[in-house]
This record gives C-alpha cells, sequence and structure tokens, in this order.
C-alpha cells in the first residue's frame, strides 16, 4: 500500500471531489426551484364542476420567472454565508472542540514526531493543538497553510506509543496533505446550511400553527383558508429542504469514506509501519469521542467517528450513512501490508 503508488487514484479521486462539491450549490437552487414550482401547481387549482374534482397545472414560465427573480438572493444569501463560514473555521473548530495550541517546549515528544513526518515529506509544519480529554481521538483541520492543524486529545497522547502516534498524525498530515480538511470543512459548511434552512422552516411552520390563522379561532373562513395554505406552503419547504439534506449528505459520504482509506495508506507510509497505525486504530476504536464536543459535524473530522459504536440498530444506521469507513476494514488492510 505505497503511498507513491496511489498518486493516479488520488488525482482521480480529486476530480470526483470536485464534481460532487460543485453538486451543494446545484443542490440547493435545484430545490429553491422544486419548492416554486410545488408552490405553483398546488396553488392553481381550478374547480371542475363537471367531475366535482379540483384541476391543477404547472405553468413553468411564471416559476422560471420567480426562481430567476429569487436566484441573486440565494447566491448572495448562500455565498455571503458561506464566506463567513469558511474563513472562521479555525475559530469554530476550536470553540466546539476546547482545543487549545501547544509548542515544543510544552511538548517536545509530540512537536518532535510531528516535524519529524513533516521533514520526511517535504511539508510545512502544520499547528499543534491538543484537548483535555482522556478519550482517543484526532483530527486535522485548515483550509490553507496558515490554518491547517492537527489536533489530538490527552488521552491519545498518553496511552498510545511513539510509533502508533507517528501513524496517527501520519494519518492526519496526509489528509492535509490531499486537501481533505479543505474539501471536507467546505461539505460541512453547506450541509450547515441546509440543515439550519430546515430549523428555520420548522420554526415558521409552528409559529404559523400556534399564532397564525389556524390559532384565531374567532376568524372567518378567508384567514382559515389563508392559514393552511401557509402551513401548505412550509410543509412544501420543508419536503424539499429534507430532500436537499439527504442529498448533500450522500454526497459527503463520497468524499469522505473514500478519503479515509487514502489517509490510512499515506500514514502507514510516512511513519513505516503499517501494524502501528492498525494498532492505533483498534486502540483507539475501544474509547472514540470526545466527551465535550456536542456537534456532529465536526466529530467527522475525527480519525474514527464515535457512533460508529452505538449498540444494536443504531450501530446500523450510524454505519451505513457514516461518512467513514468501518474501522476493522480498515485494519484488516493495513494488516497485509
Amino acid at each position: 500500500m505505497r503511498y507513491v503508488g496511489m498518486h493516479t487514484q488520488i488525482r482521480r479521486n480529486n476530480r470526483l471531489t470536485i464534481i460532487l462539491l460543485l453538486m451543494f450549490p446545484v443542490i440547493i437552487l435545484g430545490m429553491v426551484w422544486v419548492f416554486l414550482a410545488l408552490v405553483n401547481y398546488f396553488g392553481n387549482g381550478v374547480y371542475n364542476p363537471e367531475t366535482g374534482e379540483i384541476v391543477r397545472h404547472l405553468d413553468p414560465t411564471i416559476v422560471n420567472h420567480y426562481f430567476m427573480n429569487a436566484l441573486p438572493w440565494v447566491v448572495v444569501g448562500v455565498g455571503g454565508w458561506f464566506a463567513i463560514a469558511y474563513f472562521s473555521n479555525t475559530a469554530m473548530v476550536r470553540a466546539a472542540t476546547g482545543a487549545h495550541p501547544v509548542t515544543r517546549k510544552e511538548n517536545p515528544r509530540i512537536y518532535n514526531i510531528v516535524e519529524n513526518l513533516c521533514i520526511a515529506c517535504n511539508m510545512d509544519m502544520p499547528q499543534i493543538n491538543i484537548i483535555d480529554d482522556p478519550q482517543l481521538n484526532a483530527f486535522a483541520s485548515g483550509i490553507d497553510k496558515k490554518s491547517y492543524t492537527v489536533t489530538l486529545t490527552t488521552g491519545i497522547i498518553n496511552r498510545l506509543n511513539d510509533d502508533e502516534l507517528a501513524g496517527v498524525i501520519g494519518h492526519e498530515l496526509t489528509h492535509i496533505r490531499n486537501h481533505d480538511t479543505r474539501l471536507l470543512i467546505t461539505s460541512i459548511i453547506f450541509v450547515g446550511i441546509v440543515s439550519t434552512i430546515m430549523s428555520l422552516v420548522v420554526q415558521m411552520m409552528y409559529n404559523a400553527f400556534w399564532f397564525g390563522g389556524m390559532s384565531r379561532r374567532s376568524s372567518d373562513e378567508d384567514n382559515r383558508g389563508n392559514g393552511l395554505s401557509m402551513i401548505a406552503v412550509f410543509l412544501i419547504g420543508l419536503l424539499c429542504c429534507a430532500v436537499a439534506y439527504l442529498f448533500t449528505l450522500l454526497t459527503r459520504f463520497a468524499i469522505s469514506r473514500k478519503r479515509e482509506y487514502m489517509a490510512d495508506a499515506g500514514g502507514a507510509e510516512l511513519c513505516g509501519n503499517p501494524l502501528a497505525l492498525a494498532s492505533a486504530l483498534r486502540k483507539i476504536s475501544g474509547e472514540p469521542g470526545l466527551e465535550n464536543v456536542k456537534r456532529d459535524d465536526i466529530a467527522q473530522l475525527f480519525i474514527i467517528h464515535p457512533q460508529h459504536f452505538a449498540p444494536g440498530l443504531t450501530n446500523f444506521f450510524s454505519s451505513l450513512f457514516s461518512t467513514h469507513p468501518d474501522t476493522r476494514k480498515r485494519i484488516e488492510i493495513l494488516e497485509q501490508f
């Protein structure tokens, strides 16, 4: 499993990732058009007295007109939101994990391991952060040379030997070398945008239900009809958001899973000992996760996602929709070399 021998696969995967990444804004804009189309379709009902049914039809001209009017607002809104989140990702990750930087003087062991691996692969030294947590995990983050960071827990530092730590750090450095962190943070932001929009739609539905037309028992039939129409629009919006959220999740899974195998290969080559990385993954799988990290999107940066180890049916669905491949398979592949 030589990292050099995987360059062709990495280039192919990078091209695929770019395509997948471009799908995020396409999905968002597509769902805006579908939302307008559904509202137009259900709002154009005409009663047929002969059949006693309501005949509905879609007017693409009107839908496209409203879509073109909404397009600049959607692009500016999503683009501005994305830009703010993109350039504040370092602060976001630190706040979510409670990580703090470490210097050579404070922890020469970790600093020297990172420095030696960086020299071996001819890359710039990233920042090193530590999280005060007894559980075992690590992750890489950042979008450029100024923000690239390798973060380790105190648990993984204290309970792994130098060879195992070198394998884990090599894995995270490979993520940085392959620009995985930039792509993963980008995908996290887009999924966050869609999930936030879903939350807003749900909140608006709640407010409309309790404080809108349906809650005014003394209102006339017209007001009641307006309230029901508003609820119908929100339901359509919620359905579109849910579909968009599913597509963005599936797109992110395609980005994440393949890159974990490649990072394992790169980490094994950098440390020169695939069995050491396999041993590290086995130890981490026993106690993955961070007690103080409540955000699942940040947890998806970890070398092993904590939810992989939920029992029973939860474990099945977690594995099905996980951003990481099965840890046992990763260990088996490493032990073959």
